[in-house]
């Protein structure tokens, strides 16, 4: 069955034409994407008639946040695969000169790891206080 044959099959036989400016249409495409209506012709429905629209309500905090803990793991991920190349290469190595230099190295990246997990631990504080009010 085609999208027309169903409509006309609900009853819907009637066609209205609409004209709107460009501002006009932007305002209500951005409601109607703001909605949990998937079709616009149902989103003009249900506000002509006056029916009930579920929107979608955004927290600005938790996007924030999602956005500075999807950074950190990349960071953190970053981190873990250099500690993992140190240690296949700490094994492979005759523990000659190279050590000194990957031994520097593995402190400087552990130090940065342990200063990436503590921003991360004092965010998810600052966001629970915060929930908690």
């Amino acid at each position: 069955m085609c999208e027309r044959d169903k409509y006309s099959a609900a009853g819907r036989k009637r066609i209205i034409g609409l004209r709107l400016t460009e501002d006009e249409f932007s305002e209500l495409e951005k409601s109607w994407k703001g909605s949990t209506i998937r079709k616009l012709s149902e989103f003009v429905r249900r506000l002509l008639f006056g029916k009930r629209i579920t929107v979608y309500k955004r927290n600005r905090s938790a996007d924030e946040l999602l956005e500075e803990l999807i950074i950190l793991r990349r960071e953190l991920h970053a981190i873990g695969v250099n500690f993992n190349q140190a240690v296949h290469r700490l094994n492979r190595t005759d523990h000659s000169q190279h050590m000194q230099a990957w031994l520097e190295q593995f402190n400087s990246d552990r130090d940065r790891y342990f200063e990436l997990f503590g921003a991360v631990r004092s965010k998810i504080n600052s966001i629970s206080a915060q929930w908690l009010q």
